[in-house]
């Protein structure tokens, strides 16, 4: 038997995206976001509100990071999401976040969050609250590598819980992609 929960923003896995940008003075801010998702080879979606500090900086910017968070700073990429730049524009020096200039976007890459997406804006619709980025370049800490490639159980990313607000850390390894399904053929 299956319960119906109505309509509700209810998927897994959900990445948690850190998103960070600079101010008009300089200053780093960044907020959580976990409704967003990949939409072509260069580009991801994220439904982001206009009241967010974060997003009124990425309009005026035109770029922005997109930053994987992680198990090991799991209070830091929370707090960034419950705390508003708009009523606190020092947030950021509550957390044990450091920034780099990107190489490719005017906009801050966190160094203790080893997986960034460095993004041009392409749109913002004001009515669907729908940002789209070009994905100029994604980088990594040697760190968190394997054989020169992103290694997930380095990187230690965690995905959101909606339906019982939390993290969780993803986990094993179960398949290999355009290879297990190939049994049924």
């Amino acid at each position: 038997m299956r319960k119906n929960f109505g309509a509700k923003p209810y998927t897994y896995p959900q990445p948690v995206f850190i998103i960070s940008t600079y101010d008009e003075n300089g200053i780093v801010d960044a907020m959580n976001a976990a409704w967003g998702g990949i939409i072509d080879t260069n580009q991801i979606a994220i439904a982001l509100s206009a009241d967010h500090k974060t997003v009124k900086n990425i309009l005026k910017q035109k770029a922005y990071t997109i930053s994987m968070a992680t198990s090991e700073y799991v209070k830091e990429c929370d707090y960034v999401g419950v705390v508003s730049a708009n009523n606190n524009p020092n947030k950021m020096a509550k957390t044990r976040f450091t920034y780099i200039q990107s190489d490719f976007v005017n906009a801050p890459i966190i160094e203790q969050l080893p997986m960034c997406l460095e993004c041009k804006m392409v749109s913002y619709d004001t009515e669907s609250e729908i940002m789209i980025g070009e994905i100029i370049n994604v980088s990594a800490d040697e760190s968190v590598l394997t054989e020169g490639k992103i290694d997930p159980f380095k990187l230690h990313p965690i995905t959101f819980d909606p339906c019982n607000n939390g993290y969780i850390e993803l986990g094993m390894r179960v398949g290999n992609a355009f290879k297990d399904g190939l049994e049924l053929k």
